[in-house]
């Protein structure tokens, strides 16, 4: 059973933001104009970029752990990443990419979590299509997880996953590994190939 975070449902999006950057120790401004983030992969931190990109993705993704209850440990996040996948990141490529990461990490750290994400990103919509404004961010918790269609389930009672789930899910898999593994088989080659 996945752990949940849970936000007053009659609460406005700014609200229970102010109230997840607290518990998770990210700041009155979540990091957005820090200009490198620390991120903890498997015990490892790492410092990455706070581009642009990041900070307009993890403006929406701050506010999707809210709506769904996925955590910010590594198996929250890896969870949120495959939802996020499934529901359709659009055109926000950080999102795609760092979704991908979290999403690949999860396939092996966290199997059976992550599909049940991914399952439920399929029958759910996410913020990505809307506009980051003051209108958003007053908005109640239950009302926008109503539009999204997150009312109707919960962590402790995964969705049945159709066929079009599963191909869908096989198909993300094959992506978020296949493409590091072939990359990283490349330089491997090239690297033997240079040794010789």
């Amino acid at each position: 059973m996945a752990t949940a975070d849970h936000y007053d449902l009659d609460a406005t999006l700014l609200d229970a933001r102010t109230q997840y950057f607290e518990r998770n120790g990210f700041g009155a401004d979540g990091g957005y104009s820090a200009k490198t983030v620390t991120v903890e992969v498997a015990g490892i931190k790492l410092r990455i970029p706070n581009t642009p990109g990041r900070v307009h993705a993890v403006r929406y993704h701050d506010l999707h752990h809210i709506m769904t209850g996925y955590t910010t440990h590594m198996s929250g996040e890896s969870e949120i990443g495959a939802w996020e996948l499934a529901s359709n990141c659009r055109d926000l490529y950080a999102a795609w990419v760092l979704n991908g990461a979290a999403f690949a990490f999860g396939l092996i750290s966290c199997p059976r979590r992550v599909r049940a994400a991914f399952i439920r990103g399929c029958h759910t919509r996410n913020l990505y299509d809307r506009d980051f404004n003051d209108i958003l961010l007053n908005r109640r918790v239950g009302e926008l997880r109503a539009e999204l269609g997150l009312e109707r389930d919960s962590l402790e009672q995964p969705l049945a996953a159709t066929i079009g789930d599963r191909l869908a899910f096989v198909g993300a898999a094959v992506i978020c590994l296949g493409v590091p593994l072939a990359v990283l088989c490349g330089v491997i080659f090239g690297v033997l190939v240079l040794l010789r």
